[in-house]
């Protein structure tokens, strides 16, 4: 005797395969590295956080069938090496200031161009804007996708006399965290140091270095108020703002599933405000540390701003656009991102 199925039996036994196939999925395990402190729950450096909340939340939007491993402090990959292991496929994911990649991808270095981004707004809009978009496609060609935008600000601390107006660098010699925030220090006057930001206590400590500029979250994590007797701080805007997003080797992401690409790409999105507040805390919060520990505390007025970028438009800007024409292409798209 045949049996008969009901509508909605039927669509169950139909869909019965593919919840059976998905149950019995493995969860897979990718890793994510950074250069930064280990965080532990709500305190502790503000990007380690930002991975595990990242984590976090794929994992629960792919049921578990995406799981997740932070290794902070370049444990798992040395602080220069991330790029280029997530161009080849031998890192997953990492959160790395994406200037770093400027070695091997020069048009990178205007993730952090000296006075380009003045503000977070002007930052953030470059999600929707084409120099977002070169970049965003630049980075796919070369075997890296970017899921979740973050950008920083930051501040200059000096051992000695404050550094605040470009002719406060003449002489002094200054880390500036860049090949073009270098070449605007040189402008003004000051010799170079370069060096990534975990390696900046040690230069400052023992004299290497006169001043050093790095975003506040790394001014807060690296404890840098025990090296300097004046900060510059973020005002309503800054000269120094920088990329830091998080990243998927494409080598990696072309084996994910489409419904997990997905949850990666919404779960980064979805992050942009904590990440937004996050660095905008960090801002504060760096004021605030250093004036307790007895620094002398600056804030960049926007003339100051102005400036900065009259010195780095003569230089940093000039030489960048002179590589190659799409870094030339791309600065000019950047300038007219609204901010």
């Amino acid at each position: 005797m045949p049996i008969t199925l009901t509508r909605r039996a039927a669509l169950g036994a139909l869909a019965l395969p593919a919840l059976i196939g998905r149950a019995q999925a493995a969860p897979r395990t990718l890793r994510i590295s950074h250069q930064f402190p280990a965080s532990s729950g709500d305190a502790g450096d503000f990007r380690d956080r930002m991975c595990r909340r990242f984590a976090a939340q794929v994992g629960s939007r792919t049921e578990g069938e995406l799981q997740f491993e932070i290794y902070p402090n370049g444990s798992l990959t040395k602080t220069f090496a991330q790029i280029s292991g997530l161009r080849k496929g031998a890192l997953d994911l990492a959160l790395v200031p994406l200037t770093y990649a400027g070695g091997e991808i020069h048009e990178m270095n205007i993730s952090f161009m000296p006075a380009l981004v003045t503000s977070y707004a002007q930052g953030y809009n470059w999600r929707t804007s084409p120099v977002g978009r070169e970049l965003v496609g630049l980075l796919e060609q070369r075997g890296i996708m970017l899921v979740s935008w973050m950008w920083q600000s930051g501040g200059m601390a000096s051992r000695t006399q404050p550094l605040i107006e470009p002719a406060d660098a003449r002489g002094m010699k200054i880390r500036g965290g860049s090949r073009e925030m270098d070449e605007m220090f040189k402008a003004a006057g000051a010799s170079v140091s370069s060096m990534p930001s975990n390696e900046v206590y040690i230069g400052m400590s023992t004299g290497v270095m006169d001043a050093a500029c790095t975003s506040s979250s790394s001014f807060l994590s690296f404890k840098l108020q025990e090296t300097c007797k004046h900060l510059t701080t973020p005002g309503r805007r800054s000269f120094f703002f920088i990329l830091e997003p998080i990243m998927v080797s494409k080598a990696v992401w072309d084996t994910l599933t489409r419904p997990q690409q997905e949850a990666m790409l919404a779960v980064g999105e979805e992050m942009v405000p904590f990440n937004l507040a996050g660095a905008q805390s960090d801002d504060s919060e760096m004021a605030r540390v250093f004036a307790a520990s007895g620094v002398a505390v600056h804030p960049m007025e926007d003339a100051t701003v102005d400036r900065w970028q009259a010195v780095a438009r003569g230089s940093a800007w000039k030489q960048y656009a002179e590589k190659t024409p799409l870094a030339a292409k791309m600065l000019k798209l950047a300038e007219e991102v609204p901010g």
